[in-house]
């Protein structure tokens, strides 16, 4: 009997490979480059110089001696141009001059609670 010629068979078997791997790879860098975009959208959309921005209102309102109606601009102030819905309290601490200032932020991505002492 004659020898059958099979060289075209592996052939089309390693093109099958080929484009099995490449099409694996694509996928991986697909999932990898959507990851990494929620990642750094997470980090840019955290709002460190708006907590900082309220953080100074309020210690500026403290240092004021509390007067009446800035709390309410604050507040409606944050929710306003922000979008955050801001609270804080202003307690007389233990030690004279001191106060218990509570911070509560949330723009519906982030909360930020915070309690210190001014």
């Amino acid at each position: 009997m004659a020898r059958l010629n099979d060289e075209g068979q592996w052939i089309v078997l390693m093109g099958l490979l080929v484009a099995v791997a490449l099409f694996f790879l694509a996928l991986v860098v697909n999932q990898s480059a959507l990851i990494g975009q929620t990642t750094t959208e997470g980090v840019l959309e955290f709002p460190k110089s708006d907590i900082r921005d309220l953080r100074s209102a309020v210690f500026d309102y403290v240092d004021a001696g509390r007067p009446d109606g800035v709390y309410e601009d604050i507040v409606e102030i944050s929710l306003d141009r922000k979008n955050a819905v801001v609270s804080f309290e202003v307690k007389d601490g233990e030690e004279p001059q001191r106060y218990r200032v509570t911070i509560h932020y949330n723009n519906g991505m982030t909360v930020y609670n915070e309690t210190t002492y001014y």
